[in-house]
């Protein structure tokens, strides 16, 4: 099998290449794909050297699978272009998500709708992914009716400009090309994107629309509020929920602890909690803090956290890749 990773020199593709690695797709051959000014640099995978090549050069390697993580701009010129060779782009922007032609998988949950048709895939939300891995069983058990989602967000998921103003301002520097319009190091910011005209950001936007894709439920109500922490290991998210119906904490418990690729961390006597300096490096999604929501009827509350740049980006990706490989969806 050929994997082009386009956007490979970036946060994600470096992750994806570490992930690839691990992963059980017999890969034959890298194709590694960046903007200009990366051609030519080399690329170590497995043992083997690549060269960086254009979206041209790509495309006439005929790759299998193309592993997009390079922005909704070169998504949506080039992926159509890659489709349309029989390539399959998994796509890690935000550019097709919300296209209705086009699925949004979380493979634990939906892969069971993609297709031999699907030509681009698109990889959820960071934030997303993370929360929907841990509701999708409860929400199948009571019905989700409410949801209030507090996230906080690394700084690494806003790419390597964010890692730079971090790195430069904890060194006491002024960051050079700053990603955020305030100091990152020891501050909170209640900023994740940029603000739409209903005031929200369009990062707490896709929150709400993509978790009712995602879990095929339109209906279902949401609000969120995103803020971006100065934190490497992960995204950590404050979910309240209000279900249609009654549920007992010990088997919602249950069904977490059944559901793949979800740790149950929730000791609170013995201070064992999920926390994102843990879950730096791991494909888990990590749910602990699970309690009853006492002030309404039918509450829970639970704290998610997941390495953003694995589960929330990478891993996803690349589990999407096997399920096609392994069911003959190429």
């Amino acid at each position: 099998m050929k994997i082009a990773v386009v956007g490979v020199t970036g946060l994600v593709g470096g992750v994806m290449l570490e992930v690839l690695k691990e992963s059980s797709l017999q890969i034959e051959e890298i194709i590694p794909v960046a903007s200009p000014r990366s051609y030519g640099k080399e690329i170590a995978f497995k043992g083997k050297t690549y060269t960086v090549v254009s979206h041209e050069d790509a495309i006439s390697m005929k790759p299998h699978i193309a592993l997009f993580s390079a922005g909704g701009g070169t998504s949506k010129e080039w992926a159509p272009r890659y489709a349309e060779a029989g390539i399959t782009v998994i796509d890690n922007s935000s550019a097709w998500r919300m296209d209705p032609s086009k699925k949004l998988v979380v493979p634990e949950i939906n892969a069971a709708q993609l297709s031999k048709e699907d030509k681009i895939i698109a990889n959820p939300n960071c934030s997303t992914i993370q929360m929907v891995a841990a509701l999708n069983p409860l929400h199948k058990t009571y019905g989700i009716k409410r949801l209030v989602i507090s996230t906080y967000q690394s700084f690494t998921g806003t790419g390597v400009h964010a890692v730079q103003q971090y790195n430069q301002e904890k060194e006491g520097q002024v960051a050079e090309k700053p990603a955020y319009p305030h100091p990152i190091f020891e501050n909170c910011l209640p900023h994740c994107d940029v603000f739409l005209e209903n005031k929200y950001t369009r990062e707490e936007m896709k929150l709400v629309h993509e978790t009712r894709k995602i879990l095929s439920s339109p209906e279902i109500a949401i609000t969120a509020t995103a803020v971006r922490v100065p934190v490497h290991g992960g995204h950590s998210e404050s979910v309240n929920i209000e279900f249609h119906t009654s549920y007992e904490e010990d088997r919602v418990v249950d069904l977490l602890q059944k559901t793949e690729g979800v740790t149950v961390q929730d000791d609170p006597q013995n201070n064992i909690y999920p926390m994102p300096l843990n879950a730096k490096h791991q494909n888990d999604v990590f749910v602990g803090r699970i309690r009853r929501d006492e002030s309404i009827e039918n509450g829970l509350n639970m704290w998610i956290v997941s390495d953003n740049l694995r589960k929330g980006a990478a891993t996803n990706a690349v589990q999407i890749a096997e399920y096609i490989a392994s069911n003959n969806l190429l």
